[in-house]
């Protein structure tokens, strides 16, 4: 059995109960921060489960992922995932392949950042389009999904790259500009540090945003749709120091 378990958003304490025993009854206990991050070291989660943890590589989970598929054909086997364990499609490819190979699979969903998202900001689920990531290797790809989303009036949620170090929401910002000058004057939030309990979330235009001060990563964005409800005007005012002109965008 290969049990695919969700960390959720912080530290180790936001795994789910299920999720906890799931970890305590396995064989063999694995975690993988390429994917995303989580803000507790490996002695730190071997103290809490009670278990050893070893963390797996990036070739561990592509081309290597045989092997830890291999392994869960004898016995139970759990891959720990910050966040929820299907938000990176590279787990689902080793779910798939996994299956296809006889080996049962299970999935203990965790509190992913995709939602969280919308409990700190008060931006609608349903407003929301494609999602991309910026990379410190600047591309083109970013700038084009925000532009495709808002000619739908949607929002973008975008993730910062973790690689070789994780990016701060004003390296992102600077990365757009970079790549289109009219970006600067788009409306965005910016979030950090989410589940932590010390979340920092503001409101502003692109070229403001990267004057604020957000601490340290882990940092998210959303680039705000043409339009907004009414609700989630006063949300941004409210929940992320939105300024009041934000408010010639409800519809």
């Amino acid at each position: 059995m290969l049990t695919f378990v969700g960390l959720g958003l912080w530290d180790v304490k936001d795994i789910s109960v299920k999720g906890l025993e799931a970890v305590r009854e396995a064989d063999e206990v694995y975690v993988e921060f390429y994917t995303s991050k989580l803000l507790s070291s490996i002695e730190e989660m071997e103290e809490f489960f009670g278990k050893r943890v070893v963390e797996l590589e990036r070739s561990d989970l592509e081309e290597n992922s045989f092997r830890l598929i291999e392994r869960a054909k004898s016995k139970s086997v759990v891959l720990l995932v910050p966040g929820d364990p299907m938000v990176a499609t590279t787990h689902s490819a080793i779910k798939l392949e996994a299956e296809r190979k006889g080996v049962k699979t299970r999935i203990i969903h965790g509190a992913s950042i995709s939602t969280a998202v919308c409990g700190l900001t008060g931006l609608h689920n349903y407003r929301f389009g494609k999602s991309a990531t910026v990379s410190w290797h600047r591309s083109q790809t970013p700038v084009n999904v925000i532009k495709a989303n808002r000619s739908i009036d949607a929002h973008t949620l975008l993730f910062l790259d973790l690689h070789p170090e994780p990016m701060t929401i004003g390296h992102a910002v600077e990365n757009l500009i970079a790549e289109d000058a009219q970006m600067k004057d788009l409306y965005a939030v910016g979030i950090a540090r989410a589940g932590s309990g010390e979340e920092v979330v503001k409101c502003d235009r692109l070229e403001n945003l990267k004057k604020i001060d957000f601490g340290k990563p882990l940092h998210v964005m959303v680039v705000l749709a043409k339009t907004l409800h009414f609700m989630e005007f006063e949300c941004l005012r409210e929940f992320a120091d939105a300024p009041a002109e934000l408010e010639r965008l409800v519809a």
